[in-house]
């Protein structure tokens, strides 16, 4: 055969490519239980559809060549539920994934290709940081810092990363960009490994406590969800990128809607409860109007007192902020303040439109949230709200109360507000307004107490609102997901074919 010999080389070649650390260290991962850089591509992208990119590509230090196949980096393009993805996975088998000359070279083009044609980049995270001694001393500064958009996001595209192993560095930074964060319960993420943190504070911390899945999905707030297995954290990843377009300047994907999705709309009276001061969870609210089975929450575990959810609703993306009185009444405090921002980026930069449901006594106010810039956090919310560009609805189901009345989408902050019957549209509370304005207490007179806060209610009632066109519908509870439905029909972004302006796009990832 001709050529036969290169043919044979180009074989041997790709098997050693293949082999990634070897068969020592991939054993090694099974018997832990993880998936190698290449079984996670194949658990994520659809059957035979993955082109990989620089297999052949190795360390550029010429005594490191044979021992860096891929170079520590598995990348390339697949499809994904049939649309085109670019993958970015570590195979922590070869040197622990760390940076260098040829693999960020390799991230580089991967990244370029996504945002230039127009799709989706993954991120499989599981790095050791920074490979020594390519980045040690002046010829590392050659190395470091020669893209100087590289940390840039302009969201042309939905970015996805999985944090499946030690995220040091490159998995670290890239999750802290991305729009869509999962972590695999084990996993770390930080900037540097706990061994060297201990040294840099002087005292013992854990994997765990510097940057496990506790923290950061609770406390830091980087991280949208947590998940038990490898497989668990990709098929989140599935499932993110279904709400997602392919691009910034197209709609989302539309989906059949399931059968039986009215069903939960006619229980809807039996949700809120009577009692103004009764505390429910307003998931059941958001369950009972979208689509059957279509709610996917982010950051689920911080900033409680509001939940922030992509779903469906007759078939096409919708993005949900609500209040959730069963944490801390609903008032908002600084980690709410930050985890809806990060939301109102995403819907706008992909075109989601946004409900919002309202029960709000205010924000949360003391000590600890002035030392943590609440009055920045709050103006920070209104600041990007109005330069949202997508459909926002709002429905007032009970309280909207003071400064938070605007934040939560009511006056012009919306394109529609609707009011269910109960919605109380106060300044505070009225058994507060009556201490607040009159100086008087209910143990001090009862009658007279009761007289003035029933005053200050009904002048905070539904109708007043209505009659002052500041609220352009007042709905039965249970006509909900059909006003919903009708109204974004109307409010629909026909002149772009469901493109809004993107003036959020460039937003920092985190602050």
């Amino acid at each position: 055969m001709p050529f036969s010999a290169l043919i044979q080389e180009l074989e041997q070649r790709r098997l050693r490519a293949m082999a990634m650390g070897g068969p020592a260290k991939l054993e090694q991962r099974r018997l832990q239980g993880v998936l190698n850089a290449r079984e996670r591509i194949e658990h994520l992208a659809d059957p035979d559809s993955f082109m990989e990119s620089g297999l052949y590509a190795t360390s550029a230090r010429p005594e490191m060549r044979d021992r860096t196949p891929g170079d520590g980096k598995v990348v390339g393009f697949a499809r994904v539920n049939g649309r085109d993805v670019g993958i970015i996975s570590n195979d922590f088998t070869v040197l622990g994934a760390s940076s260098a000359l040829t693999n960020q070279k390799k991230v580089k083009h991967v990244k370029t290709v996504a945002n230039r044609r127009g799709f989706p980049l993954v991120f499989l995270g599981e790095t050791s940081g920074a490979r020594m001694p390519d980045r040690m001393g002046s010829a590392g500064r050659a190395i470091i810092g020669q893209d100087g958009a590289e940390y840039q996001r302009l969201r042309t595209s939905p970015w996805a990363s999985a944090l499946l192993g030690s995220c040091f560095g490159h998995s670290a930074w890239y999750a802290c960009l991305s729009d869509f964060v999962v972590m695999r319960k084990g996993a770390t993420l930080a900037v540097a490994s706990h061994r060297v943190s201990e040294k840099a504070i002087g005292r013992p911390v854990t994997a765990e406590e510097l940057g496990g899945w506790k923290m950061h999905t609770r406390v830091s707030g980087l991280v949208d969800r947590a998940v038990d297995t490898d497989q668990q954290a990709l098929d989140a990843v599935k499932r993110f990128l279904s709400y997602m377009p392919s691009h910034c300047n197209e709609a989302p994907p539309r989906y059949d809607v399931p059968p039986g999705s009215e069903e939960g709309c006619r229980k809807m009276l039996d949700l809120l409860p009577e009692s103004r001061s009764q505390t429910y969870d307003v998931r059941a609210i958001i369950d009972a109007f979208v689509d059957l089975d279509s709610v996917f929450e982010l950051k689920a575990g911080f900033g409680r007192a509001v939940v922030t959810t992509l779903a469906r609703l007759n078939g096409t993306t919708i993005g949900v902020i609500a209040n959730n009185p069963i944490h801390k009444g609903g008032a908002l405090d600084v980690d709410a303040c930050n985890k809806v921002v990060s939301f109102l980026v995403l819907c706008d930069s992909f075109n989601i439109p946004i409900v919002f449901l309202v029960d709000v006594p205010g924000f949360l106010i003391g000590l600890e949230g002035e030392q943590r810039a609440a009055p920045g956090r709050i103006i920070n919310w209104v600041n990007a709200l109005s330069q949202v560009t997508v459909p926002k609805i709002s429905i007032i189901l009970r309280k909207s109360y003071g400064k938070a009345y605007l934040n939560m989408g009511g006056g012009k902050n919306s394109d529609e507000v609707a009011c269910w019957p109960t919605a109380d549209l106060g300044f505070v509370d009225p058994s507060v307004g009556v201490n607040i304005l009159h100086g008087l207490k209910e143990a001090d007179d009862p009658a007279r107490f009761k007289q003035l806060a029933d005053e200050i209610a009904q002048d905070s009632s539904v109708w007043g609102l209505a009659a002052l066109y500041e609220t352009q519908s007042v709905i039965d509870p249970r006509d909900t997901r059909a006003y919903l439905i009708r109204t974004l029909q109307v409010h629909s972004m026909r002149l772009t074919n469901g493109v809004g302006s993107h003036l959020l796009n460039n937003w920092p990832t985190t602050y």
